[in-house]
């Protein structure tokens, strides 16, 4: 077996970023004179900004090269979108896990009409690493140079270096459109990988902000070690709704204002005066985040915010939710329910379908064992069946075999075709 190639650069050298209404439209010429699919990608300032936004977008077509535009520079020098639309028409885009870039795409009002999404393509086919190198080495053999992924994408001027790693994201995904769609066809999954594209250009497409929580406070990492205590609910909730407000004012990630970790110690430790406080130090302490690489340096330049948000501010918010009466604190919401009365989210624990439901977890796993058996006679990962929550929510119940299970998939976002390959196994399985 031959040892992979690195391909350190693209074959036509790292282009510049397009920045100005002049590049813009000449991209757009160049793009509409190419043919064939389009290679999209997109980078963001995660970790860094508060918002999500596209700092840049990454697009290569055959017969135009690559090209790096800066969507916030050319929206602010009044941009025509629809300019860039019409010179890529109803070309198929290319993206790599495209939920992650269709919203962006989308904001900054992008119209893609076709989709193929080589991540989930390889997970359909089987592959066990899906990561864009990974892909690029079973396919191409050839693995890319990548090391800018954690990088802050608003940071002008980019250097060559990053810019180099944004357009290897599109460098070879023509390629690999042409070698996997061949190989869905002869796997007799074209199909479900088109009916799937369908979905998820539609979901990414939208508008709606994807993972969009009712009560945001409530994701809060490890948020549940304070169920049942509602001063302490109280006390998260009031330092979540802070950080966020200013994190907004500042367009600084909240969590390089006040870490999870620190409001869920707060909120345990609920400090009654100043020496309480002063004990608990990542509430009085600047967030440093420490990688040991160049990142340490980017998120050096958000150090003068953080050192204007004093910890005043969060021992305000704690006092005061210690005042407060006891209607007012929070409690953690129910379980939501289908229309039948029964519960519909599932715990994602399986220690609590083990002590408290140990009937639902026998259902359960009868329902696996039928899924990963279709999983294996199609060679096609279990989780790519069914998401591996809507199996759990369809055993949460103390009657599943009263359940048409065909419905019930597709209440709860399954495809037909998945609901198709699978409804019939699952409903000999649960009863």
């Amino acid at each position: 077996m031959h040892e992979p190639r690195l391909q350190s650069e693209p074959r036509g050298g790292v282009p510049d970023v397009i920045d100005t209404l002049e590049g813009f439209r000449d991209a757009c010429a160049e793009l509409a004179a190419a043919r064939g699919s389009l290679a999209a990608d997109a980078e963001r300032a995660s970790g860094f900004r508060y918002g999500h936004e596209d700092w840049l977008v990454q697009f290569k077509r055959e017969g135009a090269g690559i090209f790096l535009l800066d969507p916030i520079a050319l929206t602010r020098q009044g941009a025509d979108w629809n300019e860039f639309n019409r010179a890529v028409g109803d070309a198929t885009w290319i993206i790599h896990d495209a939920m992650m870039d269709l919203p962006g795409f989308t904001q900054i009002g992008m119209t893609p009409k076709r989709l193929f999404d080589t991540e989930l393509a390889a997970r359909m086919l089987g592959l066990k690493r899906f990561g864009l190198a990974a892909v690029t080495e079973k396919y191409l053999g050839i693995t890319l140079a990548k090391e800018h992924s954690a990088a802050d994408w608003s940071y002008r001027p980019l250097p060559r270096d990053w810019r180099n790693y944004a357009a290897l994201d599109v460098e070879l995904l023509i390629e690999l459109e042409t070698r996997m769609r061949a190989d869905l066809k002869s796997a007799g999954k074209e199909g479900w990988a088109e009916e799937e594209f369908r979905h998820i250009l539609a979901e990414g497409t939208s508008g709606k902000p994807r993972h969009e929580h009712p009560v945001p406070w409530l994701r809060i990492s490890h948020i549940t070690s304070l169920r049942g205590d509602r001063r302490a609910l109280a006390v998260a909730r009031a330092l979540w709704t802070k950080r966020d407000e200013l994190a907004r004012l500042h367009d600084i990630a909240p969590t390089l204002l006040l870490s999870d970790q620190a409001i869920i110690e707060a909120s345990l430790k609920k400090p009654h005066n100043a020496r309480e406080f002063r004990v608990i130090r990542s509430l009085n302490e600047r967030v440093r985040v420490q990688t040991g690489g160049e990142q340490d340096k980017m998120f050096e330049c958000y150090a003068p915010i953080q050192r204007e948000i004093k910890p005043s501010v969060w021992k305000h918010e704690i006092q005061e939710r210690s005042r407060c009466p006891k209607a007012s604190l929070p409690v953690m919401p129910p379980p939501a329910h289908d229309k039948d009365g029964a519960e519909t989210n599932a715990p994602k624990s399986m220690r609590i379908w083990s002590s408290r439901h140990p009937k639902r977890l026998e259902v359960l796993k009868k329902a696996r064992r039928a899924l990963n058996q279709i999983a294996e006679d199609t060679s096609t990962p279990a989780e790519v069946l069914l998401k591996p929550q809507i199996l759990k929510n369809l055993c949460w119940t103390d009657e599943p075999g009263k359940r048409d299970v065909a419905a019930f998939l597709a209440g709860q976002g399954a495809r037909d075709w998945q609901v198709r390959l699978i409804a019939a196994s699952l409903s000999h399985a649960i009863v």
